[in-house]
């Protein structure tokens, strides 16, 4: 039998059942229903904890927040078995990113649902140069390295407090994380780790904001 014909059989064959594999394994998504979605515009805070709006560029959000937790309860969620949460957040004035010095930074910020922590990152919005540069950890989690603004949706507004008057200073993030969940019920919680010990005015050198939140029940079999 020639050898290279056989080797070849061989190769098609594996081929063929990892095909076949792949698509008799592959999961189906069932069923996809938005259960909360919120931008703030009919000034809508139920559900919420600590919840308290501003106003930020004509626009209405939820803020602002240094180290504060801020939650939004969920009931009557349909049956699922993963949760798609995306959250909309502005992230306000001098941001130091994964500075180490315990001074200025690390400056960071996560999101959980119920008891479990589902990511955390930091921000930066300091300028980036050739001889000076705060990195951050977005869009991967702490303690990665990104350069600061990376993943924004928008970074040309002013800041909120600190940097009031001076444009690129507030930074737009839309981020979208999808866990294991099975619950009626959902507490999703957002806070920060902000570390400004060198400021007369920890809150308003550095906090963020909620823009939007959408919670989505998936059902994949």
């Amino acid at each position: 039998m020639n050898c290279n014909l056989w080797s070849k059989g061989v190769k098609a064959f594996i081929l063929l059942t990892a095909i076949i594999c792949f698509f008799s394994c592959a999961d189906t998504l069932e069923s996809e229903r938005v259960v909360y979605s919120n931008d703030f515009s009919d000034a809508n805070l139920a559900g919420f904890e600590n919840g308290r709006f501003i106003i930020f560029e004509n626009d209405t959000i939820v803020g602002y927040y240094h180290n504060e937790e801020v939650a939004v309860n969920l009931s009557g969620i349909p049956s699922h078995n993963l949760l798609k949460v995306t959250l909309e957040i502005l992230i306000h004035d001098s941001w130091d990113g994964n500075t180490p010095d315990g001074v200025s930074g690390p400056d960071q910020w996560f999101f959980g649902v119920d008891n479990e922590e589902v990511f955390r990152t930091t921000f930066s919005n300091t300028p980036c140069e050739s001889t000076y540069c705060l990195y951050q950890s977005y869009p991967d989690t702490f303690t990665k390295t990104n350069r600061p603004k990376t993943g924004a949706i928008q970074t040309d507004m002013p800041g909120l407090c600190l940097f009031g008057t001076t444009p690129n200073y507030t930074s737009r993030y839309s981020i979208s994380k999808i866990i294991e969940h099975s619950s009626s019920t959902a507490r999703i919680y957002m806070d920060s780790d902000l570390v400004a010990t060198n400021s007369g005015d920890p809150k308003c050198d550095e906090s963020w904001s909620l823009a939007g939140v959408t919670v989505e029940a998936l059902t994949l079999k």
